[in-house]
């Protein structure tokens, strides 16, 4: 499946079919106990990948790459950054621009589209977090290949890891109902990406987080 059919599924999943689900996941509300793991474990990864960028990020131009409700995008701008806020979907997009905090309103622009449009500009860092965990190796190499291009630094982002336990639970279909279950993810060993973008650059093992339902591997490209 190409990249650009599978965009297509994903943002009809979230403009069109689980916008609600997803600014619930993304709050303080109460959801089921299988939803708090997902809510837990999507915590714990983004301070993961936080953690891999700068402390103080005065003066720098960061892309948060499917910003979804936007709790990375406060936290970028909370650190200084300008940041550009993209997700393909235009509903997550309002949800984030409402929950900005009015004193850091001055440091984000909000957008919705394709987060590797070339329009967007140019990027001290690339924040993704599960932006990339419906593509196959080869788009994901040729995603990374488009930030690379326009970004100095690097790009943190996530893969769903190729383990047992997450293949049974995905298949299994109990981490959604069915009517609002997003695209399948495509599972990947870091070794084997890392050898599919080789050609491009690096990556990094940024350690893996695992909470009930959900799972992710958060990885750092540099070129």
């Amino acid at each position: 499946m190409s990249y650009e059919v599978t965009r297509a599924r994903v943002e009809t999943y979230f403009d069109r079919t689980a916008t609600q689900v997803w600014e619930r996941l993304t709050s303080d509300a109460p959801v089921s106990r299988i939803r708090e793991t997902v809510r837990k474990g999507r915590d714990a990864m983004r301070g993961r990948m936080l953690s891999a960028l700068p402390v103080d990020m005065t003066g720098m131009r960061v892309l948060d790459a499917g910003c979804g409700a936007g709790p990375a995008t406060v936290e970028l701008a909370r650190r200084g950054a300008e940041v550009v806020a993209v997700d393909i979907s235009p509903s997550l997009v309002e949800i984030a621009e409402r929950r900005l905090p009015d004193s850091l309103r001055d440091r984000v622009t909000f957008a919705s589209g394709d987060m590797l449009s070339a329009h967007l500009g140019r990027f001290d860092h690339v924040f993704a977090m599960d932006s990339l965990i419906y593509y196959r190796a080869s788009d994901i190499r040729d995603a990374l290949a488009a930030l690379r291009d326009r970004t100095r630094g690097s790009v943190v982002f996530t893969v769903a890891p190729r383990t047992r336990l997450l293949m049974a639970m995905w298949y299994a279909g109990k981490v959604f109902p069915r009517s609002d279950r997003s695209p399948v993810m495509i599972p990947h060993k870091s070794a084997d990406l890392a050898e599919t973008v080789s050609d491009i650059g690096q990556l990094r093992d940024l350690g893996r987080v695992a909470s009930g339902f959900y799972i992710s591997q958060a990885l750092e490209f540099t070129p």
